[in-house]
């Protein structure tokens, strides 16, 4: 990689983070009436519905399992992207939906993701950077605050896509989760062919009412304040971070959705740990 090239990608990736964190500003001001809609089981809907797909086998951090639910009326949508992609010769792979605060918390801390945007960060400042930085940039790629977390809203879902044929994955110039110049939708870093492969799929999630977030490639939601803001809506969000109980399938909205679930000493405590984890390694951060 050239200096200038380099330069380049620093500065992109500043830049997408202080427009996400922007973003973010206008998201915890959007008002939210939660309508109090329950949720629905999204491999249950594509079984009955005799549509293909796949949903990842990972733990989402620690032994803390995937819920693929979200709210009743999304999944129908989800279900018509996946007959989508089916009839193009793909299959939709959910890789995360609903996620309560405890699990939305944790995965802030899990050590691969947390290490990776330190490492950015790291990159970015030209040295261990400031804990704010941190911070900041942890709340657009993992949401550290319920009301920006559209998964704790049960409106979200992540993505990938793999054909058919040979169960290759559609390429969209990295894995889910990467974090890097690279993750916005439109990272001009990103090669031609990944990138419409990114765009083609957007669309497809997009003719079924979900919006992207312009800052993964592969989060898509709907219905919440993100959503609204994203598509202009102006009218209260539907749906706001939620505790839902799978017995009764009742939702009771959180209390205190603008409460940082990992605060600022939280962090400090786990730039600490992720740069005693890259000494181990034997390497630089």
């Amino acid at each position: 990689m050239t200096e200038s090239n380099e330069a380049a990608r620093r500065a992109y990736w500043a830049d997408q983070m202080q427009a996400g964190y922007e973003l973010i500003q206008r998201i915890l001001t959007m008002e939210v009436r939660e309508c109090g809609e329950g949720f629905a089981s999204i491999p249950d809907a594509a079984q009955v519905a005799g549509v293909e797909m796949l949903f990842s086998e990972t733990k989402i951090a620690g032994e803390l399992d995937r819920i693929y639910f979200m709210r009743e009326s999304l999944v129908k949508d989800v279900i018509a992207v996946g007959r989508a992609m089916n009839d193009r010769g793909w299959i939709l792979k959910i890789e995360d939906g609903y996620r309560t605060l405890e699990m939305q918390g944790t995965l802030v801390r899990k050590p691969e993701l947390f290490d990776a945007i330190l490492r950015k960060c790291i990159w970015e400042f030209g040295g261990i950077p400031p804990v704010e930085l941190v911070f900041r940039r942890a709340l657009v790629l993992i949401a550290n605050i319920p009301k920006i977390g559209t998964h704790m809203s049960g409106s979200a879902i992540d993505i990938s896509v793999f054909r058919r044929n040979d169960g290759s994955e559609v390429w969209r110039g990295n894995p889910y989760l990467e974090m890097s110049e690279r993750t916005p939708m439109r990272s001009p870093f990103v090669e031609p062919e990944a990138l419409q492969n990114r765009l083609e799929i957007m669309g497809m999630l997009e003719a079924q009412g979900f919006i992207h977030f312009p800052f993964e490639f592969w989060h898509y939601n709907q219905g919440d304040a993100m959503g609204n803001i994203l598509t202009g809506r102006t009218e209260p969000a539907r749906f706001g971070p939620v505790h839902w109980d799978p017995q009764t399938n009742r939702v009771t909205a959180v209390t205190d959705p603008l409460s940082p679930l990992n605060p600022l000493p939280r962090f400090e405590a786990e730039i600490a740990a992720a740069l005693e984890r890259a000494r181990i390694r034997e390497g630089t951060i």
